[in-house]
């Protein structure tokens, strides 16, 4: 007679009589603690010899299956293809193995599976991937059955199949999930130094590496400078990064302190790209700056964006985001010695090339409260000539007078225009007109 499974008490787990198709594993390929140890049919000994004498045919059928139906795996490296012809290899043979050890769990499948290829394959092929080359070399296992297995035994063969399918599909999840976690602290490690290095001004052989490890694409990039809220920053970045997929940007983030300084890439708008993301910073202002052609050149816009960050609380009502180019007056006075270059070359010089008069009419007409009639009496000119050197202005430095940000812009602009020239230009008076001197 042959002896039954041991029934155990009531209210406790069968234990499973030994099965035919082996002793257990070495130690070490014991099954998951958390996945209980795989039964079923036996697969015959006769069967099992048969696909020992066929491993070797039925890996060259797995590589040439590939090669017909995969694009991808044809433009493969050499090296990449000869790892993956190692991985289909030792597939079939931890199947072996397995059928005769069905008790393994998923541990010592991923092991025998996956542990012959390279780290740096993971990488090259995508998760989606390794599943049609685990589709194919099991398609390939498939067509042979009837071949393979031992007169009657096609139908365990098949189930065997079909269960080591499964064990392989759970053991692939596991070593990408792996391989993505360990992927995805490293590149938050990278983001942080790239974004560091933007934000200290920084640029060295380093970012450029950095940032071809994290697959950073060419074009135009703009960094957003902010505050940030009180979200786990990991939390706040990852909405960020969702955000910004969804609308086709690239972006990197960091948070230093309380400033949430974002990177975008891709952009010829940044400022409708922050609308978007404006509202995940914290309150306060939210300061975009000037659009660069590559992420090199990025620490002009970190520099520009967080400057203006520095100076926003001395214009409460600016919209918000605002571009750092709108703050120049602000960040010129807050001491930004990009921002007064950048109003010197861009007003101060443009109004001096068109003369002092032009010059003169812009001070003057500023000095008198934004009057034509009273900055032509003070000039000795027509009102309209008043006119049409403002319009002139205007077109030289694109700034307004009558407007009153622009207003402000010129004046600070002057200042620091005749400040870097070390004296002012000659003021017009009137013929025998006597300037007011304080006693």
């Amino acid at each position: 007679m042959t002896a039954g499974p041991h029934l155990p008490p009531a209210g406790e787990p069968a234990t499973p009589a030994p099965t035919a198709a082996g002793p257990p594993g070495p130690a070490g390929d014991s099954p998951d603690p958390g996945h209980p140890p795989v039964t079923g049919g036996r697969v015959r000994e006769e069967t099992i010899e048969r696909l020992q004498a066929a491993m070797s045919s039925l890996g060259t059928d797995a590589m040439a299956a590939m090669e017909r139906r995969l694009p991808w795996f044809r433009a493969m490296s050499a090296e990449n293809r000869s790892w993956i012809g190692l991985v289909a290899q030792a597939g079939i043979a931890a199947f072996m193995d397995w059928v005769r050890h069905p008790e393994w769990g998923r541990r010592a499948v991923a092991g025998e599976v996956f542990g012959t290829a390279p780290r740096e394959l993971a990488r090259a092929v995508s998760l989606q991937q390794a599943v049609e080359m685990v589709r194919i070399t099991i398609d390939v296992v498939e067509a042979r059955v009837d071949e393979l297995a031992a007169p009657g035994g096609e139908a365990e063969l098949r189930e065997a199949v079909l269960r080591y399918t499964r064990e392989v599909a759970f053991a692939a999840a596991r070593v990408y999930a792996r391989t993505a976690e360990a992927r995805g602290a490293w590149d938050a490690r990278l983001e942080a130094l790239v974004v560091d290095s933007l934000v200290r001004g920084e640029v060295d052989e380093g970012l450029q590496s950095w940032a071809s490890a994290l697959n950073w694409p060419a074009g135009p990039v703009a960094v957003i400078a902010g505050h940030a809220d009180d979200s786990e920053p990991e939390g706040l970045i990852d909405e960020l990064r969702g955000i910004a997929r969804r609308v086709r940007l690239d972006l990197l983030a960091g948070v230093h302190g309380r400033r949430l300084v974002v990177v975008l890439g891709g952009t010829t708008d940044p400022v409708k790209a922050a609308a978007r993301l404006a509202g995940r910073f914290g309150a306060g202002p939210v300061v975009v700056g000037p659009v660069v052609d590559d992420l090199q050149s990025a620490t002009l816009s970190a520099g520009a964006a967080l400057a203006g960050l520095r100076a926003a609380t001395a214009w409460p009502d600016a919209p918000r985001p605002v571009e750092a180019a709108d703050l120049l007056p602000e960040r010129a006075l807050d001491g930004d010695e990009q921002a007064r270059a950048q109003l010197i070359a861009e007003v101060y010089e443009p109004l001096l090339d068109g003369g002092s008069a032009l010059l003169d009419t812009v001070m003057t007409y500023l000095e008198q409260g934004n009057s034509l009639e009273a900055a032509a009496e003070r000039l000795f000119v027509h009102p309209n000539t008043v006119r049409y050197r403002l319009r002139r202005a205007s077109e030289l430095t694109g700034l307004v007078p009558r407007n009153g940000r622009d207003g402000f812009a010129l004046w600070v602009a002057v200042v620091f225009g005749r400040l870097a020239r070390g004296h002012p230009p000659a003021r017009h008076t009137a013929p025998g007109h006597v300037a007011h001197k304080s006693t």
